[in-house]
């Protein structure tokens, strides 16, 4: 599964610098220079970052090959990507990565089956975006009072969801 870490934006400058919209924890780490980076479109990339630098909290990219203004603005709206399986995982036990949480089946503390994690949505709140069978979508905030059991390795998410929420 690929994962966003990023999504350029408009040119910086006139020497093919890029702005970016950082998705990632680790920028330092995904958009070291040398580091090649997957694109979506896929016909947009590898990109090779050539140089990275920060200007006003805005991470500004410059990649191989990408010279000029013209070359930079073909790229905006580029989604820099990688796979999931680059994603170590974390030490902490009620951590998990968006890719782990989707697609489990999500049942109540009774065993009753709800749905599956469609989305996961980060609004200030996390919340699980729940796909329930001929009903609408549920969404539940994704915290350990409602959230009490995430068994990744089992393929499903426990809910214990007040009154009204489903």
């Amino acid at each position: 599964m690929q994962l966003v870490v990023g999504r350029i934006g408009r040119p910086h400058g006139v020497r093919g610098e890029v702005t970016v919209e950082v998705r990632t924890d680790e920028p330092e780490r995904r958009f070291a220079a040398g580091a090649s980076l997957a694109t979506d479109p896929a016909g947009r990339g590898p990109l090779v970052v050539a140089g990275r630098r920060w200007h006003k909290d805005i991470l500004l990219l410059s990649f191989e090959g990408v010279i000029g203004r013209d070359a930079a603005e073909e790229l905006r709206g580029t989604m820099l990507v990688i796979d999931s399986a680059e994603v170590e995982p974390s030490d902490d036990p009620d951590e998990f990565h968006d890719h782990q949480l989707i697609g489990l089946a999500v049942e109540t503390v009774s065993g009753e089956p709800v749905g599956e994690v469609e989305d996961v949505l980060h609004h200030g709140q996390d919340l699980l975006v729940v796909r329930r069978k001929g009903q609408e979508d549920a969404l539940i905030p994704f915290v350990k009072a409602l959230v009490p059991e995430v068994d990744v390795a089992g393929g499903r998410l426990v809910v214990d969801p007040p009154e009204g929420l489903l």
